[in-house]
């Protein structure tokens, strides 16, 4: 059928709303998907909350508008049929900001509540409903070839799975190499560290170079269909001559500044920053750090009871050196508040920014911590430099090739407003603009809302430290990058949830999970479909079957 064009710049309330809602849609994202990668990190105190929000607002943002894709699909995932749309190119933007509506209300009130839905299933779901309320059950593919509907169903249970399996052995192999024997614990990890900085260097190099989507290579599925043969394309010779040189340099990074720092700060205790790795050559020997074992406790495991004594007290802290008496505090008189206004605003919306959340637990978290094997804090501290890589390639990847994906009914509007049709191709190319204000729209529901996700999935899902939180991450990465081969639907919300749970259940037993936590989760996966789709399909039912204020009925004759 041929496509009906509109007049360019045609119901530009419809635009206007999209671009509201679009906004909402990449907050949204920001407060559920970014947090969740950042949430190990965070519960580990590998990264405080400040430091999580300043690192996403670069790797996000960046990831986004260098390496975003600039084509994106608009017709997500093939889940409803352009075509049935040719003649009515006006129903279609109503579709498309129907979908961002139910998706974007849909996530924020699952956040609210302490669920954690997927953002990618969201969107397809509310493209569902739109589908079945404008042209019935065949405007939409239900099967799973063409990655419809049973395509992404399916998600539900193979993304975690695989994740828990992948995450699982990470952590399994990680204890017996590194923590098998506790008195060799620490220079064990010192000297495993450039191995594992050199493997992790590998998958996020493979990853970015084969799915940024600006060389001419790439990841090439067979009739882009679940189970199609998996290919890559391209100048593999020149792809993988990148991906060599900056694994190298990651090796190389390790070997000459990584294994110098930590040996100099952990075995000599030094007082080193965290700064001094990148020039640790120059830096002349530095007095020793008496209270180097109480900081470490304090970060590493400050929800523990030590014999007794809670850490966040001042125990005598007893090292293979000396003993050292923390003096206690002077009582310091409260600050004065401020404007009841402000602190208020503090309260909602900066609250990640002044709570600890590796301490912010449910009374349903408290048993968690009694089933878990803890290990020596000098080597867990190696972990946390893994962790900040590892949660900076989540937030970089997830920035470069799903922030797109998530504004594209919004370009789909976009393209129908400015032309007065969609573009031809079922991919219509996203201006630069348009992935700078996804970007920005996720920074802030990370800054302002993320507190949700991390807390729930930090130390209220499973106990969490560096070396677990490293495995976590880890293993969904792998996942993500397992599933473009086998071209499996996973989604990274659920990756990591599915991490967690693998972890926590290698590192303690099944009474190490928050299984109360993790049922409110999957609820929240199972309700996406019927809750997204029915009220998607109904607002869009109600907006073109309402009475026209501008067309009159016309009389019976």
């Amino acid at each position: 059928m041929a496509i009906v064009v509109l007049d360019a710049y045609s119901y530009t309330g419809i635009f206007v709303v999209t671009l509201l809602f679009a906004f909402l849609d990449g907050y949204s994202i920001g407060a559920n998907d970014v947090a969740n990668s950042f949430a190990t990190s965070v519960g580990s105190r590998s990264l405080t909350y400040t430091q999580a929000v300043c690192i996403a607002l670069f790797t996000e943002f960046g990831g986004a508008v260098l390496l975003g894709a600039s084509n994106t699909g608009t017709i997500k995932d093939n889940i409803v049929k352009s075509s049935y749309f040719a003649a009515r190119q006006d129903l279609l933007m109503t579709a498309f900001m129907c979908a961002l509506i139910a998706s974007s209300l849909w996530i924020m009130g699952c956040i609210r509540i302490g669920m954690h839905p997927s953002t990618t299933h969201s969107i397809v779901c509310a493209l569902v409903g739109v589908g079945v309320a404008a042209y019935g059950w065949d405007a939409v593919n239900w099967g799973w070839n063409g990655r419809g509907v049973a395509y992404v169903v399916s998600g539900w249970v193979l993304a975690p799975a695989l994740a828990s399996i992948l995450a699982g052995i990470i952590y399994g192999l990680t204890r017996w190499i590194v923590f098998g024997n506790p008195e060799h614990s620490l220079y064990r990890g010192i000297y495993a560290i450039p191995v594992y900085f050199t493997i992790t260097g590998f998958i996020v190099s493979f990853f970015i170079v084969m799915k940024n989507g600006r060389g001419d290579w790439g990841i090439a599925v067979g009739g882009n269909n679940p189970g199609g043969a998996v290919s890559l394309t391209g100048d593999l010779t020149k792809a993988f001559a990148i991906i060599g040189a900056m694994t190298g340099v990651i090796f190389l990074f390790c070997m000459l500044f990584a294994v110098p720092f930590f040996t100099r700060r952990l075995i000599k205790e030094e007082n080193l920053k965290w700064y001094h790795i990148f020039y640790i050559w120059f830096v002349p020997t530095q007095p020793r750090d008496e209270h180097l074992a109480f900081t470490l406790n304090q970060a590493m495991t400050p929800h523990i009871k030590l014999e007794g004594v809670e850490a966040t007290e001042n125990p005598v802290v007893e090292d293979s050196k000396n003993a050292t008496e923390i003096p206690e505090e002077e009582e310091v008189a409260e600050a004065p508040k401020g404007h009841p206004a402000w602190e208020k605003f503090k309260d909602v919306a900066l609250k990640g920014f002044y709570r600890d959340i590796s301490k912010d637990q449910y009374d349903s978290a408290k048993h968690l911590h009694e089933n878990v094997q803890l290990y020596d804090n000098k080597t867990e501290y190696l972990f946390s430099f893994l962790q900040v890589m590892t949660a900076s390639f989540a937030s970089f990847s997830h920035g470069s090739n799903d922030v797109a994906n998530s504004i594209g009914p919004f370009a789909g509007v976009y393209s129908i407003w400015s032309t007065g049709q969609l573009a031809s191709s079922a991919k219509a190319p996203v201006p630069t603009w348009m992935l700078a204000f996804g970007g920005i729209a996720i920074n802030f529901g990370l800054a302002f809302y993320g507190y949700n996700i991390m807390r729930n999935l930090g130390n209220n899902l499973t106990y969490h430290s560096p070396s677990r939180g490293f495995a976590m991450e880890l293993g969904a990465a792998l996942t993500v990058i397992t599933a473009a081969f086998l071209a499996l639907p996973v989604s990274t919300s659920q990756c990591i949830v599915g991490a967690t749970l693998g972890v926590g259940l290698v590192g303690g037993s099944h009474k190490a999970i928050n299984w109360k936590m993790f049922g409110w989760i999957f609820l929240s996966w199972m309700l996406t479909l019927p809750v997204a789709s029915i009220s998607a399909g109904c607002l869009y039912w109600l907006l073109t079957h309402a009475p026209s204020f501008t067309t009159a009925p016309v009389a019976p004759k």
